[in-house]
């Protein structure tokens, strides 16, 4: 198992460019199934869980050419259905979060799907509900076969329907959309997800001929098509990533600049950034972060403490919530982090404890973190990443803090960070893999 040792205190100088981003990416690779078609895809990134869903791809059947330094190429024209129903492939998906948004494109172009339960990050209850529910909406039937694990649907035709989902999620929708694009008549999708990578999946499906109008909103409506074509498509930037960069400069008090960032697709995250006091700029498409000696967090116009909580898009993303926290440590002033979606993700703070941080878990949702105002660094420690997000936020704390730390389990910063400490020793970090 591998381990990252970090050298703490290094100051940050330069320019970093964010990775195409994953939770995008997964949606469009397995879209490709929806197309006989060859569907090229760009900016790719090298990460753990991209390269198996890659993989994966390839023991399906598609045919999969790496074109570029970071472009791939799709074609689905002869899939494996007999592979599909087979334990390896099961068996596979099991450890494979993305794989769940396999189950639209195949019942909607082969008229069934096998999978088992998906794995992924142990934050939390991540139901499927909304998946299947959906995709029933369209009239295909579910079977769960309690002996081998695994949920079987199939169907023939599906048929347009109304929906009003029960939460926003974002592969919930992603998976229900892929699987009306092919279905007979008009389907509306209430409550969608409307996050930028959601948007771009409408954009990609409709360029390869579906009629998806509504894009951005949270109301969707699908008019089913015979066939899908290919197309290229190029992914965004890791709003994820771009927030990571903006934390460890305020962390290690560093000027850096985050190129092509494509701003208007960050939604609330610069402005949440600098409710926690961290100056920056957009300069074009980049983001520049001056070097800061401090950072004062705001409180609320009436003079409580400042609260920062995720929510839905366009509100803030879970998946920032373990970095702000973090950057927070180091802060002059107080917040109340509110980790509404999850209830497994704070659970990391007594690392940061440990370290010398000052923070009240209240609860598995919220966290009160009383800032240092760099008034004494965190300490070095032993930590264990124990999933992709907390496991950056970990490394955050450990560059900017006094001594030297270990990082165990960094598989689960594989998963979502590509080259993560090649990248960050460019512009003076260090970092090395043992």
């Amino acid at each position: 198992m591998a381990s990252f040792v970090i050298e703490g205190g290094h100051r940050l100088s330069g320019d970093i460019h964010p990775q195409g981003a994953k939770n995008e990416v997964l949606q469009i690779i397995c879209a490709t199934l929806l197309t006989a078609e060859e569907v090229t895809v760009n900016n790719i990134p090298d990460i753990l869980d991209v390269n198996n869903l890659i993989q994966l791809m390839r023991e399906m059947g598609v045919t999969v050419a790496k074109e570029g330094i970071d472009t791939y190429s799709f074609k689905a024209e002869n899939v494996d259905l007999a592979y599909l129903e087979s334990d390896e492939f099961l068996k596979k998906c099991s450890s494979l979060r993305g794989s769940v948004m396999l189950i639209g494109p195949m019942v909607a172009r082969f008229g069934k799907a096998l999978i088992s339960k998906p794995g992924g990050d142990k934050i939390g209850r991540r139901r499927l509900d909304t998946h299947f529910v959906g995709i029933q909406n369209l009239g295909a039937d579910f079977r769960y076969d309690e002996a081998r694990g695994i949920y079987e649907i199939t169907a023939g035709r599906l048929q347009g329907n109304y929906m009003l989902l029960d939460e926003a999620s974002v592969t919930g929708t992603a998976n229900i959309l892929m699987a009306a694009v092919l279905a007979k008549g008009t389907t509306t999708i209430y409550n969608a997800a409307c996050e930028p990578y959601l948007q771009q999946l409408c954009r990609m499906l409709n360029r390869m001929g579906a009629k998806i109008s509504g894009i951005a909103s949270n109301l969707l409506t699908i008019e089913g098509v015979e066939e899908l074509h290919g197309t290229q498509h190029t992914v965004l930037p890791d709003m994820i990533e771009v927030g990571s960069f903006i934390g460890m400069a305020a962390m290690t008090k560093s000027e850096i600049t985050i190129k092509n960032v494509s701003y208007e697709n960050l939604g609330i995250i610069p402005e949440s950034f600098r409710r926690l006091g961290i100056k920056l700029e957009q300069r074009g498409d980049d983001i520049y972060v001056p070097a800061q000696e401090t950072y004062e967090i705001e409180s609320f116009i009436d003079g409580s403490i400042m609260t920062i909580a995720d929510a839905p898009w366009p509100g803030l993303t879970p998946d920032l919530l373990s970095v702000m926290l973090v950057v927070a440590t180091q802060a002059k002033g107080s917040v109340l982090i509110h980790q509404k979606m999850f209830e497994s993700r704070l659970f990391f703070v007594d690392k940061l404890i440990d370290m010398g941080a000052q923070i009240i878990l209240c609860d598995p949702h919220r966290a009160v973190v009383i800032g240092h105002n760099h008034g004494f660094k965190l300490r070095g420690a032993r930590l264990t990443s124990p999933d992709i997000r907390a496991g950056i936020a970990l490394l955050i704390a450990a560059m900017s803090a006094e001594g030297t730390s270990t990082i165990s389990n960094i598989e689960q910063i594989d998963r979502g960070y590509q080259n993560i400490e090649g990248r960050l020793n460019a512009i003076g970090a260090r970092i090395t893999r043992i």
